[in-house]
């Protein structure tokens, strides 16, 4: 104790230690470089993961070295190498003569000296094609009409609606197909005989007058069905054919101009409708074919 009972004053120094220095900030640029480090890494991941086989192939390109062509010169300097000739100053070159290379001839030339590639030729096939191609859009234009008219000629006159479904209309390699089929109860023609009946020759004219307005050939065929037991008459040629020129005759009494008439066969139960079961009466049908050609004209 001091005299007078007062307390001694105690000063405490603290002294800090520098073994935790930040070492002046130098951690900071080497953790920006890894940063920096990671997210190029991930945006060369993405890359790869999102661009096409195509992209990573022109990124290749872009970053190899331009290819440089060898070169047998001597030096390997600007100006550098042999000489094109012995003859001159300071002439060193290996050979004296400069081959002039002739320019290379095309790949189709033929012994005559000619090119096969010939634009003329190749302008009249592409002139050809195209007409075939103008020619087929006209032909489908002129068969969808035909097709609508005749539908709609069904569809005007009241006694020829109960005979629609006796009309089949599709088009086929050969051309636009009308059909006229018969059903069970609704035959066109009485058994083994060659003559139509009146509604037969109702849907006839209808036909007729859709085959007019188009300049098509045409050809009719007759077809009968097979009979129950499976066996195929003689008879049935000559009843096909009969009633296929039966067709024709009123055809042509209808308004088709005879030069247009191009075939007329019978076919017998040898082309059926309904090959799974050929005794069906839609089996017995005539078929008339607009061709899909263009029309022949008279000689001038």
């Amino acid at each position: 104790m001091a005299a007078g009972g007062e307390a001694p004053i105690l000063i405490k120094k603290i002294k800090k230690s520098a073994g935790h220095a930040h070492h002046g900030g130098a951690w900071k640029v080497a953790y920006a470089d890894f940063v920096t480090a990671m997210m190029a890494f991930f945006l060369l991941m993405w890359l790869i993961n999102t661009t096409s086989p195509e992209q990573k192939r022109g990124i290749a390109d872009y970053f190899a070295p331009a290819s440089v062509s060898e070169t047998t010169s001597g030096s390997g300097g600007i100006l550098g190498g042999t000489a094109l000739g012995d003859d001159g100053a300071k002439g060193n070159g290996s050979r004296s003569v400069i081959e002039a290379l002739a320019p290379e001839a095309p790949p189709n030339v033929k012994d005559t000296g000619q090119s096969q590639n010939n634009p003329g030729s190749s302008e009249n096939a592409n002139d050809t094609q195209s007409q075939s191609k103008a020619q087929q859009a006209q032909d489908e234009a002129a068969f969808a009409s035909a097709a609508q008219s005749l539908r709609q000629a069904l569809q005007d006159m009241p006694e020829l609606a109960e005979l629609s479904k006796q009309i089949i209309i599709d088009e086929t390699p050969e051309g636009l197909r009308i059909q006229l089929v018969d059903q069970d109860g609704r035959s066109m023609f009485k058994e083994g005989a060659a003559a139509p009946n009146d509604r037969a020759r109702i849907l006839l004219r209808a036909i007729a007058r859709v085959i007019v307005g188009l300049p098509n050939r045409v050809t009719i065929a007759g077809h009968t069905s097979s009979s129950l037991n499976g066996a195929r008459p003689d008879g049935d040629w000559g009843l096909s054919s009969a009633r296929a020129d039966t067709a024709r005759q009123i055809l042509q009494a209808a308004g088709v101009p005879t030069d247009r008439i191009y075939q007329v066969s019978g076919k017998a139960n040898s082309d059926p409708l309904y090959p799974d079961d050929p005794t069906l009466a839609g089996n017995r049908r005539i078929s008339i074919v607009l061709l899909r050609e263009a029309p022949v004209l008279p000689p001038d």
